[in-house]
C-alpha cells in the first residue's frame, strides 16, 4: 500500500468528519446523475436505481456507474488537499482545550477582564472551603521543614488543608505554577527577614514542584542562607536569615526568660543580607516575631533602651519600639542600593494563635477551623505591629519612589488571623523531642494556609505586569 493511499485509508475512510460530508454530497451526486439520464421530455425514475447512499447495487444504466466512479475518485482526489486545513484547525482546538484542562484546575478566572481583581481588595475576604486541595503533600515535596510536616508527625485532622482565600468583591486564582515561572524567568526573588519568611519560600517550592524542582546553588553550606535555581527558567530564589532585621549578637543564652537576651543595633545594617540582594528582582522582606524576645536597643554604638531586659538603669521602650526602628533601618538598606533596581514586597505580619498561656508558658493552637471574620479581630499587640509596618512602609514607598523603585504590600495579615487551625502545635516534632518551641503556634504546616501567599503574590505580580504593557 502507497503512502498516498494509507493516507486516504486513515484519514478519509476513518474519519468522521470526512465521512459525513460525503453522506452530505450524495443528493448532489444525485442531481448529477438524473441530469445526465435524463431528457427535458423524460422523467427519470429514481426507484430503478440505487445509489451510494443506499443498500444495494445498480440493476442497469451502465453510465452512470461510470460517472458516478468518476466522481467519486475527485473527491477521494481533492479530499487531500483541504482535509490538511481542516485537520490544522481541529488541533488549535485540541491544543487548547489541552492548555485549558492544565492550567484550569489552578486559575478559576483566567476569563475575566483584567480590570475585575485590579479594582478588588484581594486581601479582605474570608476562607471558604476548597475540596480541591491541597496541591502538593508531605510525600511528594521533599522541600517541607520538619517542624512544619505536620502530617508526618501524626496530625489527626486533615480539613484545615482544604480551604482557599475568597476575597469580598472578586475571587482570588488558585496559584498557577506554570504562569508563576513563566513571569519570573531569568529573574531572581530573595526572601529576606525570619524562619516565617523560608516557611514561605518552602510552601512555594512546593506548589512549583508541579512544574519543576531546584537545584541547590547557595555559595555556603550554612541552612540560614540557600539559594535555588530552575534551570528551564533560569529563575532563582534565596533565603537570608535576619530574624531582626538589623545587626544583632546574643548578650546572653539565657536572658530574663531563658529564650535568649539579644543586643541589637537598630540604626546598623545586617550585612548578611544587605550586601547580597543588589542583584535580585524581587525582595519579600518579614519580620516581627523575634521582637517579642527580650533585647536590647543600642543607636550610635550606646545603650538606649530595651524590651523585657530587666538591667538596671536601662528604660524599657519596649517592642514596638525596637521593632519600628529595625524596619525602618532595613527599609533604608535597601533604598540606599545603588544598582537594585528591582520590587520590594513587605509581607505584613502573621499572628500567632497561641490559647491558655504563652509561647513559653504551656500556650497552644489545638483549633480544627478557620475563623469568621467577624468571630475575631486585629487588636493588641498584633494591630500595633501591623500599623508599624504600614507607617514605616509609606515611608519607605515615598523614599523609594524618587530612584524609581516599586515597594508592594503583600498584606496578608487579616487572611492568616482568621486560620488558628494552620499550626502545627505539638505536631512538628516527636513527643519524646525536646525542642524550645514545642507547641508551634506560629510557623504554618506544611500544606496549609501559607500557601495562599503564592495566590496572593502571582495575583500581584500579573497586576503589576498590565499596569506596565498599558503604561
Amino acid at each position: 500500500m502507497s503512502l498516498y493511499t494509507q493516507y486516504i485509508d486513515q484519514n478519509f475512510f476513518h474519519d468522521p468528519i470526512l465521512f459525513a460530508i460525503s453522506l452530505l454530497l450524495c443528493p448532489f451526486l444525485l442531481s448529477l446523475i438524473s441530469l445526465s439520464h435524463s431528457s427535458p421530455f423524460q422523467k427519470m425514475k429514481f426507484h430503478d436505481t440505487d445509489h451510494p447512499c443506499g443498500n444495494s447495487t445498480p440493476k442497469h444504466m451502465i453510465p452512470k456507474v461510470t460517472l458516478l466512479a468518476i466522481l467519486m475518485i475527485l473527491i477521494v482526489a481533492i479530499t487531500p488537499l483541504w482535509y490538511p486545513l481542516l485537520s490544522y484547525s481541529s488541533l488549535l482546538k485540541i491544543n487548547k482545550y489541552k492548555h485549558h484542562h492544565e492550567s484550569s484546575q489552578y486559575d478559576v478566572q483566567e476569563n475575566l477582564p483584567s480590570t475585575y481583581v485590579q479594582k478588588c481588595d484581594i486581601f479582605s475576604g474570608e476562607w471558604v472551603s476548597n475540596p480541591k486541595a491541597p496541591y502538593y503533600s508531605n510525600t511528594t515535596c521533599w522541600a517541607i521543614h520538619e517542624h512544619q510536616n505536620c502530617m508526618k508527625y501524626g496530625r489527626p485532622d486533615s480539613e484545615f488543608m482544604k480551604w482557599r482565600w475568597k476575597p469580598n468583591e472578586c475571587e482570588l486564582p488558585i496559584f498557577n505554577p506554570f504562569q508563576f515561572l513563566e513571569i519570573v524567568k531569568g529573574k531572581s526573588m530573595a526572601f529576606v527577614g525570619d524562619s516565617v519568611g523560608r516557611n514561605q519560600m518552602q510552601s512555594m517550592m512546593c506548589l512549583l514542584s508541579k512544574v519543576e524542582w531546584p537545584i541547590d546553588v547557595s555559595y555556603t553550606s550554612d541552612e540560614y542562607y540557600k539559594r535555588w535555581k530552575y534551570p528551564s527558567y533560569n529563575f532563582t530564589m534565596a533565603s537570608f536569615w535576619t530574624p531582626h532585621l538589623v545587626r544583632a549578637k546574643v548578650g546572653d543564652s539565657n536572658g530574663p526568660t531563658k529564650t535568649g537576651l539579644f543586643n541589637l543595633y537598630l540604626d546598623e545594617f545586617d550585612v548578611t543580607w544587605t550586601t547580597q540582594i543588589e542583584e535580585f528582582d524581587y525582595i519579600i522582606l518579614n519580620g516581627g516575631h523575634w521582637f517579642f524576645r527580650p533585647s536590647v536597643f543600642y543607636e550610635r554604638k550606646k545603650i538606649v533602651g530595651c524590651h523585657f531586659c530587666l538591667l538596671e538603669n536601662v528604660p524599657d521602650l519596649t517592642m514596638f519600639y525596637g521593632y519600628r526602628k529595625a524596619l525602618r533601618t532595613a527599609f533604608k538598606a535597601i533604598n540606599s542600593l545603588e544598582n537594585f533596581k528591582g520590587m520590594v514586597f513587605l509581607r505584613t505580619f502573621a499572628p500567632s494563635h497561641f490559647e491558655n498561656g504563652l509561647w513559653n508558658q504551656g500556650g497552644n493552637c489545638l483549633r480544627t477551623k478557620p475563623f469568621r471574620s467577624n468571630e475575631t479581630r486585629l487588636e493588641g499587640t498584633n494591630l500595633e505591629l501591623y500599623m508599624i509596618q504600614l507607617e514605616e512602609f509609606k515611608k519607605a514607598e515615598k523614599e523609594g519612589r524618587k530612584k524609581g523603585l516599586r515597594f508592594k504590600l503583600l498584606d496578608t495579615t487579616q487572611a492568616m488571623l482568621l486560620r488558628p487551625d494552620g499550626h502545627p502545635s505539638r505536631y512538628g516534632h516527636w513527643p519524646h523531642e525536646n525542642v524550645t518551641l514545642y507547641n508551634d503556634c506560629v510557623h504554618w504546616c506544611l500544606p496549609g494556609p501559607i500557601d495562599t501567599w503564592s495566590d496572593f503574590l502571582l495575583q500581584m505580580l500579573k497586576m503589576e505586569g498590565r499596569r506596565s504593557a498599558i503604561s
